[in-house]
């Protein structure tokens, strides 16, 4: 989504390479991925390159696990020893394994999902996904919603209830057809007392633990690998995507991000569309 930019403190393009980058992360869509969410054409040569030079690259998302894992499943070897920071930080995993999670209170699930109820019954068309470790959860069964649905949640059941699952409850996301910012984001502000109510996305907002974000998630896989803040490059495009640029010296945002983003991060990328992560680690690197 493009943002015409507020006046105000803005960032800056970054100085040419080679740099001490030894882990990149990056948001997916709206960042790495274009407006029509392909990958750039060039991004398994690049991942290629990251991994003879000993550089760890991590996928930062909204997204499940599942779906990241399989979304650089496209070429054999390309994920070993990746880290996926998934659910905006909910859940880390490298290689199979969890580094991290921070699981909802099953009373505040419910909740939430009350709430939900209550908004589509007052008009409101919206549906919740209730992110599980092991799957996503809907009630809502139209083709419309799951086809949303679907784009993020490679497995995604739909139940009667999604109060009654048995899984670790990692955040509950809200898709709302019209703007999640004008609309969902107002109506779950008595959560934010508690949790985080964060807009990730034009149409979503996600419910979250104050301490599950992208930032606590970098931070912990920092902490793993041995790289400190000044060896790590982050890039990202919206609110969620916040701490998470205040946990690496070389933060980007990218060209199109919403203009509070360009306000926190020290530097500026080109758009999602013009390949601008990719540009940008060629360019700091100088692969």
């Amino acid at each position: 989504m493009p943002y015409s930019h507020a006046p105000g403190p803005v960032a800056s393009e970054p100085p040419t390479g080679p740099a001490d980058i030894r882990l990149i992360v990056t948001d997916m869509d709206g960042t790495l991925l274009d407006d029509e969410k392909k990958a750039p054409a060039d991004l398994w040569r690049v991942l290629a390159l990251l991994r003879e030079r000993g550089v760890h690259f991590a996928p930062a998302s909204g997204r499940q696990y599942a779906t990241l894992a399989a979304d650089f499943a496209e070429v054999v070897g390309a994920a070993e020893g990746m880290a996926f920071i998934a659910e905006n930080g909910a859940y880390v995993v490298r290689d199979g394994q969890e580094l991290s999670s921070d699981p909802l209170d099953p009373a505040v699930v419910v909740r939430v999902t009350e709430a939900v109820r209550e908004l589509a019954a007052d008009g409101v068309d919206l549906g919740a996904v209730v992110c599980g470790k092991r799957s996503a959860y809907v009630e809502r069964s139209d083709e419309p919603f799951v086809a949303e649905v679907a784009r993020y949640y490679l497995r995604h059941r739909v139940v009667e209830d999604v109060t009654a699952v048995d899984d670790d409850i990692l955040k509950i996301a809200l898709f709302d057809f019209g703007s999640a910012e004008e609309s969902t984001a107002p109506a779950l502000a008595p959560f934010a007392r508690t949790h985080q109510v964060v807009v990730s996305g034009e149409h979503w907002v996600d419910v979250l633990n104050r301490t599950a974000h992208k930032g606590a998630a970098l931070r912990r896989l920092q902490q793993e690998l041995g790289v400190t803040p000044a060896q790590t490059m982050v890039f990202g495009d919206y609110l969620n995507d916040l701490q998470m640029l205040d946990a690496a010296d070389w933060s980007f945002a990218m060209a199109n991000a919403h203009p509070e983003v360009v306000r926190r991060a020290r530097h500026l990328a080109p758009s999602n569309n013009d390949d601008g992560v990719l540009r940008t680690i060629t360019r700091v690197l100088g692969l």
